[in-house]
């Protein structure tokens, strides 16, 4: 007997939907983005980038299947990059790497787990990366002490604020119905 695919049509279209619509959230993100990182206020750049978590954790949350996070990322990036098309590649990047490190948090639970613990142990792991990476990548070294601390706080902390936000929208989601088959 043939076994149900997991990403069915249904759960494709979800996909894309939640995708859309965060990939416009992605896009504004993208157009922030380098005002904020000429601009003195630099040490905000973690809460800005860590709204890409949104599209994995919101998926997640309504349909509580495996490879959700990852092909709603995907929609999202493609949806961002309409937006600012030179940040294509970055974009996608995040995606992977955002959908990769969320699909991977939910696997080790052998997506039985949902709680909302789940969602924030991958969404500090994302702002431990990102705080790592950004902190080199902007040379960030050069900064005062308390804008370093104060950037590393934000860059980790930005990912879990916007969990708490995804899980929001998704469990309204989920109880408006979406979910059901």
């Amino acid at each position: 007997m043939a076994r149900t695919p997991v990403l069915t049509t249904r759960v494709l279209l979800i996909c894309a939907a939640i995708g859309v619509a965060t990939g416009l959230l992605g896009g504004i993100a993208g157009w922030v983005t380098p005002v904020l990182l000429a601009s003195p206020l630099l040490f905000l750049y973690g809460l800005v980038l860590g709204s890409h978590v949104l599209p994995g954790i919101i998926a997640q949350e309504v349909l509580r299947l495996p490879f959700v996070a990852l092909v709603t990322h995907v929609f999202a990036a493609l949806i961002a990059s309409a937006f600012n098309p030179a940040w294509a590649l970055r974009f996608l990047g995040t995606a992977l790497l955002f959908g990769l490190i969320q699909e991977g948090v939910a696997a080790l639970t052998r997506y039985r787990a949902w709680g909302a613990w789940r969602f924030f142990v991958s969404a500090a792991v994302i702002g431990v990366i990102v705080a790592v990476v950004v902190f080199f990548a902007a040379h960030l070294s050069v900064m005062p002490l308390w804008a370093q601390v104060l950037y590393l706080a934000i860059s980790v902390l930005g990912p879990v604020a916007w969990t708490a936000v995804g899980l929001a929208v998704g469990a309204s989601l989920r109880r408006a119905g979406v979910a059901r088959r």
